[in-house]
């Protein structure tokens, strides 16, 4: 269970992160909530897509890395095996929360992570002059959470106009595997690319000025990259189970 309190230089002054397990918190997720800051790295790799928050019930965008909830195809070895990994993950174990009193935003961590600890990996804090400072890898940590609040507002703003102009649509996905499993997804979201190439010369001209079109488009070329989870899922089909030995 996570434990996320406020991070704090006197009682965190000797905590450290074990980089190398940063990523383990993306292990079992099929997909990674993401921002449209991101979209031009994300797409050489996950289709991007929208779902529902199944709590508020308000779209977000998110990458796809698996074909079932759980998975992640991507993970292999204790790391991702890619070229870009979602902030998500990658600012784990941070959180960016809300003073009670103040109402401003405050760095919190997650206790209960396993790259967190006090034995080894990269301090949080170190001592300069007599004073406890950020040391570089907080600095990243910040930088990756101040990405995250920015985008989360873009990402919005986007959904928010995909909704206005009624653009989003639901996709099923039906599979069948090279084995013969089957699997189907549902619940998510794309751009109708039908209704946006009727779209008014208005209505574009309004996205390409809002810095929506180019995103929108890198949303629709990255759909492709589901054939690319279909040839993972096969590739890790194939390979056998260390549980199972062969009968004698």
């Amino acid at each position: 269970m996570a434990k996320i309190v406020a991070l704090d230089p006197v009682t965190h002054r000797h905590t450290k992160i074990i980089a190398e397990q940063v990523e383990e918190s993306g292990a079992d997720l099929h997909m990674v909530p993401v921002v449209t800051s991101e979209f031009l790295k994300l797409v050489v790799h996950y289709p991007i897509l929208f779902s529902k928050d199944a709590e508020t019930g308000q779209f977000v965008c998110v990458a796809l890395t698996g074909l079932q909830p759980g998975e992640n195809l991507f993970w292999s070895d204790a790391a991702m095996q890619t070229l870009y990994t979602p902030l998500h993950i990658t600012r784990q174990p941070f959180f960016l929360g809300q003073d009670d009193q103040t109402g401003e935003n405050v760095i919190c961590i997650n206790e209960s992570h396993p790259c967190v600890n006090q034995i080894s990996g990269q301090a949080l804090f170190a001592e300069e002059y007599g004073e406890i400072v950020a040391t570089d890898t907080l600095k990243q940590a910040q930088g990756m959470l101040s990405q995250l609040l920015q985008g989360e507002k873009q990402t919005a703003d986007l959904i928010n106009k995909l909704l206005a102009k009624n653009l989003l649509t639901p996709l099923r996905l039906d599979i069948t595997f090279e084995n013969g499993q089957t699997s189907t997804l549902q619940g998510l979201y794309a751009v109708d690319e039908d209704k946006l190439a009727r779209l008014s010369a208005d209505d574009l001209f309004e996205l390409h000025s809002e810095s929506m079109l180019q995103t929108i488009y890198t949303h629709l070329a990255s759909l492709g990259q589901i054939y690319n989870l279909i040839a993972r899922k096969n590739k890790r089909n194939e390979q056998p189970n260390p549980w199972l030995k062969a009968a004698p």
